[in-house]
């Protein structure tokens, strides 16, 4: 708490000690104190949780639901290992969805499947990758765009869904990314189930 004390004090004395014109210094203060709210939340929310509050409870406190809260602010268990998991999605994980989608909607298979992991190349030949795209466009008609990827972690991989815009139908990409960037599973199911 002593440290929000200290940004909000350095906030408010930057509005008068700024100089005139300068208005970048307390946009940088702002940021700091919004950060330090945030640690505040954080310790706030697993002290919440040790002492028996569940995710629902917190979840209506925050304003979201109950697994949004989690994901945000729980530590899971591996149940492999015991130990906490990696939360935190693939930095450029969006712009991987971007690319691949691209490359899907150019008819590119080779640079989608040259993305594969091993799992991925022994089930889905770029032939069949082919056919598949090759169905939904009969569909639902040509490719007109794509949405901006949501990028989640769930457990060893980073789960994008790109909304794609058909002539005749929308549709979601699901592609799972593995921590060295490679392909461990994508979907194009209908925007509906999706």
């Amino acid at each position: 708490m002593g440290q929000l004390r200290a940004r909000t004090d350095a906030l408010l004395a930057a509005r008068v000690l700024t100089a005139d014109g300068d208005q970048a210094g307390p946009i940088a203060h702002a940021l700091d104190v919004r950060s330090a709210a945030e640690d505040v939340v954080r310790v706030v929310v697993h002290e919440a949780r040790q002492a028996g509050a569940t995710w629902q409870s917190i979840g209506d406190a925050l304003g979201v639901t109950r697994q949004a809260a989690f994901q945000r602010y729980g530590k899971p268990l591996d149940p492999r290992t015991g130990e906490p998991m990696n939360t935190v999605p693939l930095p450029d994980a969006a712009d991987l969805a971007v690319a691949t989608v691209e490359d899907l909607a150019a008819g590119r298979w080779s640079q989608v499947t040259a993305r594969f992991d091993a799992t991925m190349r022994d089930g889905l030949s770029e032939d069949s990758l082919a056919a598949a795209w090759a169905q939904i466009v009969g569909l639902s008609g040509a490719f007109e765009a794509h949405g901006v990827p949501e990028v989640a972690r769930a457990g060893d991989v980073t789960v994008t869904d790109t909304r794609l815009c058909l002539e005749a139908g929308d549709y979601t990409a699901r592609i799972s990314y593995r921590d060295d960037r490679s392909i461990a599973g994508l979907f194009i199911l209908p925007k509906e189930t999706s």
